[in-house]
């Protein structure tokens, strides 16, 4: 069952336990200063986008959590189903979010190296060409939604892939996620207007692809 398999998931990110009480989800620290993205991306959309919106979708996921354990304890089966969509959707915001802002880094780290740009080669031919095909899926989501790159286990490859609103990739897809852009108006709009292609094509200038690299040597087992 989706519902299941994002709480799995999200079980893994950051937690605060009070005594006795179950573990509570908590907003990440980001890893560099709101204005550290500058000017790909400005203080303001940061501080907006971390401390207002992903903060929403932790506090809504720790309620729809809480209704969940209830109805479970109560064996109400109908609120269980019922609280799909929103485990589905702050659930899957706040694990987009926690990758996002690990995804990208002060001034960007520089091509891919190792494992990575091996895989990044053998799959698509080339760094640019990679960078592409990702830009072109991420631009065309329709509404709201995120690009992907991410792993498919079972073929051993790199895969481009683009999820609506919060759908949060392995849970929908089964592709372990390694690199995210949000294409929610929240993430860019303030700065680039309806320019999203702008926007997008920034964003590689702050991708840390160091973090992409760990995350997918982890996801290959090494």
């Amino acid at each position: 069952m989706l519902a299941l398999r994002i709480t799995k998931q999200v079980a893994s990110l950051p937690t605060v336990t009070l005594g006795s009480v179950r573990a509570k989800h908590s907003l990440p620290d980001l890893p560099y200063d709101y204005n550290s993205l500058e000017p790909v991306i400005s203080a303001e959309i940061m501080q907006l986008h971390h401390s207002k919106h992903h903060a929403t979708y932790v506090n809504n996921l720790n309620m729809a959590e809480e209704k969940l354990a209830d109805a479970v304890a109560k064996s109400d089966v109908s609120t269980v189903i019922g609280l799909h969509g929103a485990l589905k959707f702050n659930g899957g915001g706040h694990l987009n979010h926690s990758i996002f802002w690990q995804n990208l880094c002060p001034g960007g780290s520089g091509d891919p190296a190792g494992p990575l740009a091996e895989a990044i080669k053998r799959d698509f031919g080339s760094f640019d060409a990679m960078k592409e095909k990702l830009s072109a899926s991420t631009v065309a989501v329709q509404g709201s939604g995120w690009g992907w790159l991410g792993y498919n286990k079972a073929s051993g490859k790199l895969q481009i892939a683009a999820c609506a609103n919060q759908d949060p990739l392995e849970a929908t897809t089964g592709l372990v996620p390694l690199f995210g852009i949000d294409v929610w108006e929240h993430a860019y709009y303030l700065q680039y207007k309806n320019v999203r292609p702008d926007y997008v094509k920034a964003i590689y200038e702050i991708a840390n692809w160091n973090d992409v690299g760990a995350r997918l040597e982890t996801a290959m087992g090494q």
